[in-house]
């Protein structure tokens, strides 16, 4: 039988230090978001790359809850330090904030499947020796997959554009997915279950979504050799066959298109202003957002506590009339007293019967030692032994039984 006990155990400490960690991670999201509209908005409203470049920061996002910062900067331990000690000390809250990642993944995550299913079950035709799937729900071209992409066109398109103007659409969806959109809308859905906390993920999504489908409008007509107006004629055919019945269309739909007035009419303004970018240059940009973001990967790791750390502190445990007291705790003078090997404690007597009387100490004393330390307050494992009160060696040599070779401690130290 298991020791659903110790399960339990381990559950309520994976909910209190990834809580610890996520709740900060949110509390940056809060900042960078609102920094990333404000970029996009007053620097670089004309600048389509780099306002898809600027949402790349949010893969920063998830690695900040281990910083020493939280626990070394006096201003920053001063604005989380509550935040902090509730999610550690507060296991309802804890449990919450995990069912809560649930609840989303499961509303976000569903939606996805739901489509997916939809799609494998819709007529496949061939155009130019690929694959396409034809649907009677009134939504413009939208590619469904990650492994497998799919791309979705409207029977209401199939049968009404020329065999050119389906190239456009099939190579619109494709460019999707060759420059990773796809992926990127999956690591955004992600980031919005992990900080469901903060709500203006989803709001902003919408212009994620856009700067995303604006590279794409982009790559395409150059890559097309057209004018922009002719690419712009096939979106606005598209929109005139689809304005009706939108009743049918799933709740999910990946790059879909914009389904609102408003947002094809901001589509169009960027296809009108086009201008031929330089292929080179894109790419040296992409290269220094790369390089920035190893940087900063490199620099956050630098400035981050390490999976885990052995405890190297000694504590002192005194049993006596049905309670326990802690004596001692990280004091140097305890480990030039005491010391251990993987079979035994050893401990100098004379040294540590004065500390005991110093002390009044009368009833019996454990001592604890070894474990492991996932952040400050985040401890686990460890032994432990009573000290033998009656022995008269110099150095009293006291076995115990190690309880850290076991799954939970490795378990532990990977999480």
């Amino acid at each position: 039988m298991p020791d659903w006990s110790r399960i339990g155990r381990l559950l309520d400490f994976c909910a209190a230090y990834y809580t610890t960690q996520l709740v900060r991670c949110a509390a940056f999201s809060f900042l960078l978001l609102g920094l990333v509209m404000l970029l996009r908005k007053m620097f670089f409203s004309r600048r389509t790359f780099i306002r898809g470049l600027l949402w790349s920061s949010f893969l920063l996002i998830p690695f900040l809850g281990k910083l020493k910062l939280f626990y070394e900067n006096k201003a920053v331990v001063g604005m989380t330090g509550r935040i902090t000690h509730g999610t550690m000390t507060c296991l309802w809250a804890d449990r919450i904030y995990m069912a809560g990642i649930l609840i989303a993944a499961v509303c976000i995550f569903r939606k996805r499947l739901r489509l997916r299913k939809l799609v494998a079950g819709m007529e496949k035709v061939s155009l130019d020796n690929m694959q396409v799937r034809i649907t009677d729900m009134n939504v413009t071209p939208f590619t469904v997959g990650l492994l497998k992409p799919k791309i979705v066109i409207p029977k209401a398109v199939w049968e009404s554009y020329s065999q050119d103007e389906l190239q456009s659409v099939v190579r619109h969806e494709r460019t999707h997915i060759r420059l990773g959109h796809l992926w990127s809308g999956l690591v955004w859905d992600v980031l919005r279950c992990l900080l469901w906390v903060n709500p203006f993920l989803t709001v902003c999504q919408k212009q994620f979504r856009a700067d995303m489908e604006d590279i794409c409008d982009r790559v395409c007509i150059q890559n097309s050799g057209r004018m922009a107006h002719e690419y712009g004629m096939v979106l606005l055919k598209t929109l005139k066959l689809l304005r009706s019945g939108r009743s049918g269309t799933p709740p999910a739909v990946t790059y879909a298109g914009e389904r609102e007035f408003a947002d094809i009419k901001r589509r169009m303004g960027e296809i009108a202003g086009f201008r031929p970018y330089r292929k080179r240059m894109c790419i040296c940009m992409a290269a220094a957002a790369v390089l920035v973001m190893a940087v900063l990967f490199l620099a956050v790791h630098t400035r981050s506590y390490t999976r885990y750390s052995d405890d190297e502190n000694i504590l002192i445990y005194e049993y006596a009339g049905g309670e326990g007291t802690v004596i001692s705790n990280c004091d140097s003078n305890i480990r030039q007293m005491i010391s251990y090997d993987d079979s035994y404690v050893y401990v100098d007597r004379e040294a540590f019967e004065d500390f005991c009387a110093a002390r009044d100490i009368t009833g019996d004393v454990f001592i604890v030692f070894g474990g492991f330390n996932k952040l400050p307050g985040f401890s686990s494992g460890g032994e432990s032994c009573l000290f033998e009160k009656n022995s008269e060696a110099e150095v009293v040599r006291i076995p115990y039984e190690k309880q850290m070779n076991d799954w939970m401690a490795a378990l532990l130290k990977i999480l």
